[in-house]
Formats: structure tokens, sequence, C-alpha cells
């Protein structure tokens, strides 16, 4: 398989103004790449703007908030009026739970299903058709590990993942032979403050910084793995320590899993 260069590219990150998408747009922007860079934070994505035209790429800030429909509509026109070609779509964006499901009220699975699943959908769907006229694009989900296995904590955030690696790897099976690449991520424990940002079950913020995310992958290393791994276009792309481990355990010994994750401190 070909690799392929960001170079002179436009790629649009969602979820671009911390975590991850903050280091991905960095990677790129050493890379060479053009970048459409969107998030509810207006200040704090041109700050990270600000931090990338250091490296002579253009940058545009397109403010989105994934929850919101029309958001998403207007985002996409904007770039659409500006005759831009998005060359790669990266949906990062997403916040996380942490709640027993007993306590986990309906509105969060709501909410989580729309802002982690729903939102990339509908972006995706707006971006792809051009993508296929031009025969060539690259759509990318950030998800997780527990994307691939449930886990206590995250029942709306686990089955919101859940959702998308299903979707991403239906449009992989009808899309790649039209020149259409997809790439699903899948982090562990990075040093991101997802964990504080994340919701209870009663829909409150967690305000907790989680002990394994302290110990976690540094963020820029995961960002310069994850670029690897779209360079040379694979399907998954696995980042973090040792708690990978668990996706192999989780497919060859399942009973082990099980007895692990229902002991194991919350990722």
């Amino acid at each position: 398989m070909s690799r392929q260069t960001f170079r002179n590219k436009w790629i649009w990150i969602t979820g671009a103004s911390s975590g991850i998408g903050r280091a991905l747009t960095l990677e790129f922007a050493k890379k060479g790449s053009n970048l459409i860079i969107s998030s509810r934070k207006e200040k704090e994505l041109n700050v990270v703007a600000h931090e990338c035209e250091r490296h002579g790429v253009e940058v545009l800030v397109q403010v989105l908030d994934l929850a919101n429909s029309e958001s998403i509509q207007h985002a996409f026109q904007t770039i659409e009026s500006k005759a831009i070609e998005v060359d790669v779509l990266i949906n990062n964006g997403g916040m996380s739970q942490r709640g027993l499901v007993r306590d986990t009220i309906l509105p969060v699975h709501q909410q989580l299903m729309q802002v982690n699943y729903l939102g990339a959908v509908e972006l995706t769907g707006l971006v792809l058709p051009g993508m296929i006229k031009r025969q060539k694009g690259h759509i990318v989900g950030v998800s997780s590990i527990v994307g691939k296995f449930g886990f206590p904590l995250r029942s709306s955030y686990s089955a919101s993942k859940h959702a998308l690696k299903g979707y991403l790897e239906t449009l992989y099976l009808e899309e790649n032979n039209n020149g259409i690449d997809v790439s699903i991520v899948y982090p562990g424990r990075i040093q991101t403050e997802i964990s504080k940002h994340a919701i209870d079950g009663s829909g409150n913020s967690h305000q907790k910084m989680d002990e394994g995310l302290q110990n976690g992958m540094d963020v820029s290393d995961c960002a310069k793995k994850i670029v690897r791994g779209l360079e040379k276009k694979r399907i998954e792309i696995f980042v973090g320590k040792r708690e990978l481990l668990l996706l192999a355990i989780r497919r060859y010994t399942p009973s082990i899993f099980f007895k692990i994750a229902k002991n194991i401190k919350p990722v």
C-alpha cells in the first residue's frame, strides 16, 4: 500500500482546541498541511491557529458545535463557499462520561450519541460526496479502546464509540474501491483532560482527572503515531501503553478480560 503525504493537503479536524485534536493540528502543521480547525471554543482555536501559522501553512478557524445540526450545516457551507476541497476529515471532537448505568439518565445517553456519533456522521455525510466525486479522500474517526469493548462507568461513551466504529467500517467496505480511505483511531490512556470535561450520570461536569490518564502516553507522541498510521493508510490505529493489552485479552481470552475489567482502575 502506497504512503500518502499531507503537504499542501486540506485537513479538517474537529475538537481541535485541546487534547488529541490540538496535538494533531500541530503535527499536521509541521507536515505542511493546510488546516480547518473546529470546536465550540473560538478563542482557544485562534491560539492554536497562531501556533500552526508559524509553520507557514494556511489555517481556517471554523467554530462548530457537534451537538447542533444547524452549526454543522453552517460550518460545511462556509467551507464549501471558499471552494476548499477537504482531503482529510478527522472526526475527533467528542466528550466522555463517568457514571454507573443505573445512575445515568436518558438525556446523557442521547447527548453522548449526538456529539460522539451523530455529529460525526452528519459532517462526514456532507464532506463525503465531494471526495467520491474526486475519487480521493480520507475519513478518520477517533474512537477509543472502549469502542472495542464495554468498560465500567463508560456505558454511553463506549456505546457511542462502538457506533462510530460500525459506521466507519461500513463506509470503508462500501467506498474504498471508489478511492476513499477510512481510518479508525483507538486511543488508550492519553494525557489529556477528557475525564475532567466528562459528564456524570446526571449530566453534571465530572471535574476530576483520572489517575490512569495522568500516567498515560504523552499527547504529542500520540499525535505523531496517529499521523504515521494515516500516512500508511491504516484502517485501524492503536495508540497507548500497556492498556492496549486489554484488546488482545478481550479477543483471545474473554472470560479473563471480564474478570479483569470488573476490578480495573478507570481508563
